[in-house]
């Protein structure tokens, strides 16, 4: 196993000079976000236009990332494919196909992204949907090589106040989505950080769908007791503050209560070589470049432990 980040974390700053301070750190892949040039999500990024590659420019970018000492783990755009409105549906699902052509250009094994959800439908009538759209979608990427991982996180109220945004949160939905979606390139930006929020197991399921993880990342979950008595499961109703998210919070890997040196353990058990990709998204290492930084060591230095 080896470390890595997810690029966007670092706001604009131009990709050549991530990879360079992240080599100087000692970082060994960059996980690098690609959603489309006009976009305003936030944790996102567009480190590489993908719309707009030439074979040029990806050799330029191979060429770099080469003399830092560095590979690109994954090619990452974590938006809705499902999203309810079709023409919308179709943008993101035609952006998706251009981060595997992009991965097929720079030598990328994977691109990840979320499957989202259509919220004016049930769950049973989500995976029917899921199963049209990503059969085409993950053939399309098998057809040339590239991997499809889904990172986990429920994404709740990004649709629908209190609704999960996705349908690809649980063992108990992997599950359904490998069933519907069997191919072998089909698999999971494994991230603990979203279980552990969900008072869900993240050591068991490691063994469970060893063959579906080829990614893993990096972000730890701090989870406040006391709230939680308050709170229940269901979490807090009354969102008086967006960044308040009741008895949780995301921390960089060490900050948190993910017992990292036991799920790097159980990775190491099932052979996995792939990267640890920490996904920065501490509220209390963001606002300057500089506080990103400094969490981002911090979470390389707390990993480097244990890998």
């Amino acid at each position: 196993m080896y470390l890595g980040f997810l690029t966007g974390c670092l706001g604009n700053m131009p990709l050549k000079e991530k990879a360079a301070w992240a080599s100087k750190q000692g970082f060994k892949s960059l996980e690098v976000s690609c959603w489309p040039r006009n976009n305003d999500r936030d944790y996102s990024g567009s480190d590489i236009d993908v719309a707009n590659l030439t074979e040029k420019e990806a050799e330029e970018i191979k060429t770099y990332f080469k003399e830092y000492g560095l590979t690109i783990s994954s090619l990452a755009y974590y938006d809705n494919n499902l999203h309810r409105d079709i023409e919308k549906r179709n943008f993101i699902n035609n952006h998706f196909k251009k981060c595997v052509d992009a991965a097929v250009m720079l030598g990328v094994p994977s691109v990840g992204t979320f499957v989202g959800r259509n919220i004016d439908k049930s769950l049973e009538e989500n995976f029917d949907e899921f199963q049209e759209v990503f059969s085409h979608l993950v053939k399309y990427a098998e057809d040339r090589g590239i991997n499809v991982i889904i990172e986990n996180c429920p994404m709740m109220g990004w649709h629908e106040e209190g609704v999960p945004g996705t349908i690809s949160f649980s063992p108990e939905l992997w599950r359904e989505m490998f069933k519907r979606v069997p191919n072998k390139n089909f698999g999971l930006n494994y991230d603990p950080s979203h279980l552990k929020a969900l008072l869900i197991d993240y050591i068991n399921p490691v063994k469970e769908f060893k063959n579906r993880i080829f990614h893993v990342h990096a972000k730890d979950t701090e989870v406040f007791e006391d709230k939680l008595k308050v709170y229940g499961v269901l979490n807090k109703q009354l969102k008086g503050n967006p960044e308040d998210f009741g008895y949780w919070r995301y921390r960089m890997p060490g900050l948190g209560q993910v017992d990292w040196k036991k799920l790097l353990g159980e990775l190491n058990e099932i052979g996995y070589k792939g990267v640890v990709s920490i996904e920065h998204e501490d509220p209390l290492y963001e606002g300057t470049e500089e506080k990103v930084k400094e969490g981002l060591s911090l979470g390389l230095e707390y990993l480097k432990k244990f890998i």
